[in-house]
């Protein structure tokens, strides 16, 4: 084995955390909660100190030319941090999961058997730009009874560094192992080799960031990995629906922000609604700057609107995450080719219906094939936040142990548990 620069710096951080994990799953609901509850606290007192830090990280961001959609994801509004605030409370509030038993019955032997929920142990979660990934990440730890180790980017290291002193400091005055969330200290690279083939220390890895970063991770990680690499979300407007509904939702799911995963890339209409919907969401789109992309029939429907805000799509653009003020748009027979083009194209993230028809709408539940599936709703609504969750640690669209909003219910583990009087086998 090539040791590497961090090799003993990376095998620190996994004995602490290791050692941390075994507290942390001991630990009582009631204290992991006053943890929670003293954390939304210092993110609240400390929200003008963790703007100053933030700012810092814009500055350089800017002066290295950092994209727009990832200077967005960089900042630590105060609404954000507002928002991290109140999701340890909801983490607070909702019932402990460790420990529970599920599914117990009752065999012909005598035995009953059943399904106990307890902590995964370690993940590792590396993410890119988003600050607020330490105090969702670190908080859902916490609630679930693991340990953590963190790793951000580069771009936003003053910004964490100060949230995981305010979570250390949460764990250190409510009695928890400090080591129970561990942020890396350095930016290299390598480091994140180090962290993903570690599987005596480390049971999971999560990244959350750009697909070349997914896609490295999966390709040389040695231990589980949940993930998601695209974030292309379809609206579909059915006919029948609402036509007033369906421009809120196409414009809120597109507009109302351009760079999270959850917002909507492409737009498929029904064709014969398409002369009623398309020119009024397209005039909407084109007042906010959006380029649509668009096939032939739909680009004929748009013909109106100024040049340069329509032009012809191109076979990758149904495929495409744009993080962008673009979005592509396609006219499709019915909800059933609707269903085909999405289950082709899409990224298996989230994906929505608007319609008045019920049945179609069961339709469209039961065969997208992807981590959500909405009717009459925002694709922005695609978050543990929104979803009760308390944070999430990530968006999954695998199929296996997690799928879309990964929560608490996410970071545990299920092993069975037998409960007999006696029973021996015969």
């Amino acid at each position: 084995m090539t040791l590497t620069p961090h090799f003993d710096y990376a095998q620190t951080l996994g004995r602490k955390a290791r050692t941390a994990s075994a507290q942390m799953a001991k630990a009582q609901a009631a204290g992991r909660n006053v943890t929670l509850r003293k954390l939304a606290a210092l993110l609240r007192s400390s929200a003008q100190a963790l703007q100053i830090d933030n700012a810092r990280d814009l500055e350089r961001a800017r002066q290295a030319g950092l994209a727009a959609p990832m200077l967005d994801r960089l900042k630590l509004t105060p609404q954000a941090i507002e928002t991290c605030a109140q999701g340890c409370e909801q983490l607070a509030a909702m019932p402990d999961v460790i420990g529970e038993i599920i599914g117990l019955r009752q065999q012909p032997s005598g035995i009953r058997v059943g399904q106990m929920r307890v902590p995964i142990g370690v993940f590792g979660m590396i993410f890119e730009s988003r600050p607020n990934v330490t105090i969702e990440a670190a908080s859902l730890s916490i609630k679930s009874g693991n340990a953590c180790i963190l790793r951000g980017g580069s771009e936003a290291i003053e910004s964490n560094k100060a949230l995981a002193l305010l979570v250390q400091q949460a764990l250190t005055e409510s009695g928890l192992p400090t080591d129970a969330v561990q942020l890396v200290q350095v930016t290299d690279r390598e480091l994140v080799g180090q962290l993903i083939t570690m599987p005596d220390y480390v049971d999971l890895i999560i990244p959350r960031g750009g697909k070349s970063l997914i896609e490295r991770i999966s390709r040389e990680a040695t231990v589980p990995v949940i993930k998601h690499l695209d974030g292309n979300c379809h609206v579909y407007v059915d006919d029948p629906c609402d036509i007033e509904m369906a421009i809120r939702v196409a414009d809120n799911a597109k507009t109302q922000k351009y760079s999270p995963c959850n917002a909507a890339e492409s737009l498929l209409v029904a064709r014969s609604v398409a002369p009623a919907f398309l020119p009024l969401i397209g005039r909407v789109y084109a007042d906010k700057g959006v380029q649509m992309r668009c096939d032939p029939q739909a680009l004929d429907l748009l013909s109106q609107l100024s040049d340069g805000c329509c032009q012809l799509a191109t076979e990758q653009d149904w495929y495409e995450e744009y993080l962008a003020p673009i979005i592509s748009i396609k006219l499709v027979d019915d909800v059933g080719q609707a269903i085909d083009h999405i289950n082709r194209c899409s990224s298996h993230h989230t994906d929505v219906i608007i319609t008045r028809d019920h049945m179609h709408a069961q339709v469209f539940l039961r065969e997208v094939d992807s981590a959500s599936v909405m009717v009459n709703a925002s694709t922005r609504f695609a978050d543990g936040f929104e979803y009760g969750l308390g944070a999430e640690i990530g968006i999954s669209t695998d199929k296996f142990h997690a799928r879309g909003p990964v929560g608490i219910e996410g970071l545990t583990s299920l092993k069975y548990v037998v409960l007999g009087n006696g029973e021996v086998k015969s």
